[in-house]
């Protein structure tokens, strides 16, 4: 008589170390692009829904438990939204990112695995707000090609995509956040010795400063060439959560991966993560059993032709599933 199946889902709720219900995962769709000019990102999340991550999610067991009001976030643009200092759209990107923050708080209230699809990498604000609220002691690793940590005074283009990091950190002066501003609400939440990056390889001269200054572990290309990517997310992992007893909370820029592999985004960067490094990074996070939380962003289908696209959105969802514990075997 065969035995019934093991589900991924299964597997990644036995391991799980925090979740309370690890067979459950709390999707937060969030089409927005007010953190960056291009047209399109905020179609993101809607193409990997169209493309079946939902179904994807349920085929390896999951139950999947959707937030509501996705089209919200259209809705709720400010008529106007002038500047704030270098800031652009600071009250659309302000609103957009509370609202996302207790989207993901309620997720990982409920004990289950939180996944938001963005939308622009500015959303981070708020799922990191929404993620550390329930775990104080959580880490985060960020795979991009940019460090997004500019502040509203250092960063030159104003695009809050790029800005995330400095406010979860607390790095703003006061007269960058001053009362009544947008980002009041943020408070600091992530310790910069509970941040670690891979994949850097566009880092602006003032991020630089910044990492250098607050001593923020960072694994550019350079030194997944010179490691491997095996070494390299273990020396990450030993950074933030060397006993592996740490929430782990994942933010995945897809322009990360070189343009060869994920062409459909906004700000592509040549010499990326290939299709197996960015995939292996989030089968061993996934391992660890320490993933809360993740985040998928900046898919772009505005940007190439119809084959870059479904490319762009196949890859997503695949990260996403290699992040959910989906098996080789």
């Amino acid at each position: 008589m065969s035995q019934a199946k093991v589900t991924d889902a299964q597997i990644m709720a036995d391991r799980s170390k925090f979740l309370k219900h690890g067979d459950v995962v709390g999707v937060t769709c969030v089409p927005f692009s007010g953190g960056q000019p291009k047209g399109g990102v905020d179609d993101g999340p809607i193409e990997m829904i169209r493309f079946g991550i939902l179904d994807q999610m349920q085929g390896m067991g999951y139950q999947v438990e959707l937030s509501e009001g996705m089209d919200k976030y259209r809705s709720m643009q400010p008529a106007s939204d002038p500047p704030i200092g270098n800031m652009k759209n600071p009250r659309y990107v302000g609103m957009a990112a509370r609202r996302v923050s207790e989207q993901v708080k309620a997720h990982c209230q409920q004990g289950r695995l939180a996944v938001t699809l963005g939308g622009d990498h500015s959303i981070a604000m708020g799922t990191l707000v929404g993620s550390s609220s329930v775990y104080d002691d959580m880490c985060v690793i960020w795979v991009d090609a940019h460090a997004d940590i500019n502040t509203p005074n250092s960063t030159d283009s104003g695009n809050l995509h790029g800005c995330p990091l400095s406010f979860v950190l607390g790095l703003c002066d006061k007269d960058e956040v001053p009362p009544n501003s947008p980002f009041e609400w943020i408070k600091p939440c992530i310790q910069s010795n509970h941040l670690v990056y891979i994949g850097l390889r566009d880092v602006d001269p003032a991020e630089k400063a910044i990492l250098r200054k607050h001593g923020i572990r960072a694994f550019s290309m350079h030194d997944v060439d010179k490691y491997g990517i095996g070494q390299v997310v273990e020396m990450a992992l030993d950074h933030v959560n060397p006993e592996r007893n740490r929430p782990i909370h994942m933010s995945f820029d897809v322009d990360a991966l070189d343009p060869s592999v994920a062409p459909a985004t906004g700000t592509p960067v040549r010499g990326g993560l290939t299709f197996r490094e960015g995939h292996y990074i989030c089968e061993a996070v996934a391992e660890t059993g320490c993933l809360v939380a993740l985040d998928l962003v900046e898919v772009n289908p505005l940007l190439g032709d119809p084959e870059s696209l479904r490319q762009t959105v196949a890859v997503g969802c695949s990260l996403v599933r290699s992040s959910l514990g989906e098996s080789l075997l």
